[in-house]
């Protein structure tokens, strides 16, 4: 979260009256009148709009002619708040970005809270003004919801999980099955941002300036990218748990084709890259959640690169390697030093709750 947007957020004073109830209770959770208050004072009036004013057990919505995407997520980030952001923003990001990686544009979300008995109410306001914030931002609107409160101890403060329908424009074919040889592949700028934010955070670690997340929704930069190549767009996706490497093996996988990348072509900022030669992480596998990789047909690479540059959320967009029909399956990186080495996806976590 920026500087600017905390403070605003901040500036507004919690509606729940937090001096009888300045934690989360079971009651906020139980149905009651404690829920009511938390759902009208603080959610509805934070995300206000026509289909959620109705109050009822679901939102009723006008679905234009065309597909529907349909797309969830689960936010579990430990801290909550951190640089640049917290879990409410990426919440709304996450699955703005999930549902454009379908190459569909976001009509309405869903968010379901699970709070631990005791989090703070002020804690809560801010996330849901966040989110609220991230909603508004992002031009979609948040129509429907649910809480639970959970016992003390067995939440971990707030656990966020946000669902969103989108429309398909006609023409559109998004698929990791679509990559073909031949195809170059794009990604929209400087990758490793949001893991090495939050790991910073939590490690201690200073570099002089501090590393925020890269969250930010990227439906609209899909729209131009889109609007523009139409069908010659054949795979696009956000690089986020397990970072560029593992999002490139699955591909590789989807669409028995192989993947030739260069290490050098990815942009890294040189702060991200000091903090992961300090914890010893390969930039490759560490998560981001404002990025995106596109796989677009050769010939319209460069058109595709400078769409990419022209938007706010593109601005470092680099050329990153190419489709093959060599070692299918298989993701193949060309080193800084010349050598050739294989990308592999990883057994396990490398960075645990990150988003």
């Amino acid at each position: 979260m920026s500087d600017d947007l905390g403070e605003k957020l901040l500036a507004l004073s919690c509606p729940v009256p937090v001096s009888d109830t300045p934690n989360i209770l079971l009651g906020h959770g139980g149905g009651g009148r404690l829920s009511q208050m938390l759902v009208e004072k603080m959610f509805a009036a934070s995300f206000d709009n026509a289909a959620l004013s109705e109050m009822h057990d679901g939102a009723v919505l006008p679905v234009p002619a065309g597909r529907l995407a349909f797309s969830t997520d689960s936010f579990v980030v430990r801290p909550y708040f951190f640089p640049g952001g917290d879990i409410g923003s990426l919440a709304v990001h996450g699955t703005v970005n999930d549902l454009a990686m379908c190459g569909a544009r976001p009509l309405a979300l869903s968010s379901a809270l699970i709070l631990e008995e005791g989090l703070p109410m002020e804690d809560l306001w801010r996330i849901t003004r966040s989110m609220a914030e991230a909603a508004k931002a992002a031009g979609v609107s948040i129509v429907t919801g649910d809480t639970k409160v959970v016992d003390r101890g067995k939440g971990d403060g707030i656990f966020v999980n946000v669902s969103g329908v989108g429309l398909v424009p006609d023409g559109i074919e998004i698929s990791p099955r679509r990559a073909r040889p031949g195809d170059v592949i794009l990604v929209s700028g400087a990758i490793a941002q949001h893991g090495i934010a939050i790991m910073a955070l939590r490690e201690g670690l200073e570099f002089g300036t501090t590393v925020e997340t890269d969250s930010a929704p990227l439906h609209g930069m899909v729209a131009s990218l889109l609007d523009a190549l139409g069908g010659d767009v054949h795979v696009l996706r956000d690089p986020t748990r397990g970072g560029v490497a593992s999002v490139l093996n699955e591909i590789a996988k989807a669409a028995g084709t192989g993947v030739s990348i260069t290490e050098t072509a990815f942009p890294i900022a040189e702060e991200v890259r000091g903090a992961c030669e300090i914890l010893g992480l390969d930039p490759l596998y560490v998560a981001n959640e404002g990025k995106l990789l596109a796989f677009v047909a050769r010939d319209r690479a460069d058109q595709a690169l400078a769409l990419l540059r022209a938007h706010r959320y593109g601005a470092e967009a680099a050329i990153v390697g190419e489709v093959t029909d060599e070692h299918p399956g298989r993701v193949v990186l060309k080193s800084r030093v010349g050598g050739r080495r294989v990308v592999d996806l990883l057994t396990g976590d490398q960075l645990p709750r990150i988003c």
